[in-house]
């Protein structure tokens, strides 16, 4: 459960009279070759850093930025999160920033480690400068962080009290990483429409609303860009598509709150962490989230629409690399219990997919969960799934 420092700001969930945004990093800086000149920003919030990275993340930062802050009189200091963002890690973090006597956090790497740095540096109130090493997630603008136990299962997120002070994209820096982050990132990005559309899609107030149409813009720039990008790293094309990803995606939440950032798509890839562990990366989980959000729609609304849509992403999906079903998970030899654990998950009483605008039945996730890649005739068959119909999908 959530420790001391994390019960009075736990979920995004709570509802409260009071109506606060934390909209956008204090500060952004964008382009190629941008880290060694970002250093001075980085002395100018504290001059006793603590690095937190990964493994593989830590020898780039040691090599390319440590010895820039030294230069500027910073005393710096080097700390592993670890496997994941999760509370023993949490926890050896704020002893390591406390011994040290930091007063910045930098947190470099992808988004568990953003989230991880972001949310140590919340509990000590201290800054925090993020530079994301890939586009997978929009972690490095958010005022969020997801906790997961130590095998990779999503616990709980925790709103946070600010956006980072200093957001350093770097692109040179982000075209080192593997192609295939780029792809997840481009999967939990276009969430944000097929999400924000659904939940709040009807409101009329202006800055959800706004924040929905960027939804759109984005969803539609991704479709249109993200296979040249692919083709041609490093290319204008290519640098649009990081934008989308790391920050346009985290405008969309920002400006939209709770409400227009995540819907069934989420909730899923919750639940599926309780099965796969790290056998997939986020973006890949909420991407085929998508597809069953949009299946649910066909199944229980007779939403055309969404089964319009579906065939569209299956098709970007095909052509960029995203899953489109279990099986391109990992996950191909799920049980029927597997199945319904991560069913079970995703439908937790205070899970977002309850912003959905109808009521989902435990077998009706379940078999939108074995059937995204369905032909759209086949909603009638769909309906009348059965338990018995959805284990002859699985192993038992």
């Amino acid at each position: 459960m959530p420790n001391q420092f994390s019960t009075t700001t736990v979920s995004t969930q709570t509802s409260s009279s009071l109506f606060t945004l934390t909209v956008a990093p204090a500060k952004i800086i964008r382009g190629s070759g941008v880290l060694s000149a970002a250093a001075a920003e980085i002395s100018r919030l504290g001059n006793r850093p603590l690095m937190i990275a990964g493994k593989s993340t830590q020898a780039n930062a040691q090599k390319n930025l440590q010895p820039i802050l030294a230069k500027l009189n910073c005393q710096t200091a080097q700390a592993d999160y670890g496997v994941d963002c999760c509370e023993a890690s949490l926890e050896a973090l704020r002893n390591t920033a406390q011994e040290h006597q930091a007063d910045v956090i930098i947190g470099i790497g992808g988004g568990k480690a953003l989230d991880t740095a972001k949310l140590v540096a919340d509990q000590l109130q201290l800054p925090v400068v993020t530079i994301p090493t890939s586009a997978a997630t929009c972690a490095a603008w958010t005022a969020l962080s997801n906790v997961y136990s130590e095998s990779g299962a999503f616990l709980y997120d925790v709103a946070l009290s600010r956006c980072p002070d200093l957001l350093i994209l770097d692109y040179d820096l982000i075209e080192t990483a593997p192609k295939h982050t780029l792809v997840a990132g481009i999967g939990d990005a276009i969430a944000k429409w097929y999400e924000a559309s659904v939940s709040s899609g009807n409101s009329q107030q202006t800055l959800i609303i706004s924040a929905v149409q960027q939804a759109r813009v984005l969803r539609d720039i991704l479709l249109q860009k993200s296979a040249t990008a692919l083709k041609e790293p490093g290319s204008e094309a290519w640098r649009e598509v990081v934008d989308a990803t790391v920050l346009l995606a985290g405008v969309i939440g920002g400006l939209g709150g709770a409400q227009c950032r995540t819907v069934a798509a989420h909730a899923v890839h919750n639940g599926l962490t309780h099965i796969s562990g790290h056998s997939s990366i986020h973006g890949e989980k909420v991407a085929y989230g998508i597809l069953v959000q949009l299946r649910l729609e066909e199944m229980l609304q007779s939403n055309q629409l969404a089964a319009s849509a579906r065939q569209q992403l299956l098709k970007f999906y095909a052509e960029i690399g995203l899953p489109q079903n279990l099986s391109d998970l990992g996950l191909g030899n799920i049980t029927l219990s597997e199945l319904q654990t991560a069913a079970e998950i995703a439908l937790d009483p205070n899970s977002d997919i309850h912003r959905l605008p109808f009521k989902v039945a435990l077998e009706q996730l379940m078999a939108a969960m074995i059937s995204t890649t369905a032909p759209t005739d086949s909603r009638e068959a769909t309906n009348r799934v059965s338990t018995r119909g959805i284990s002859e999908e699985v192993s038992e």
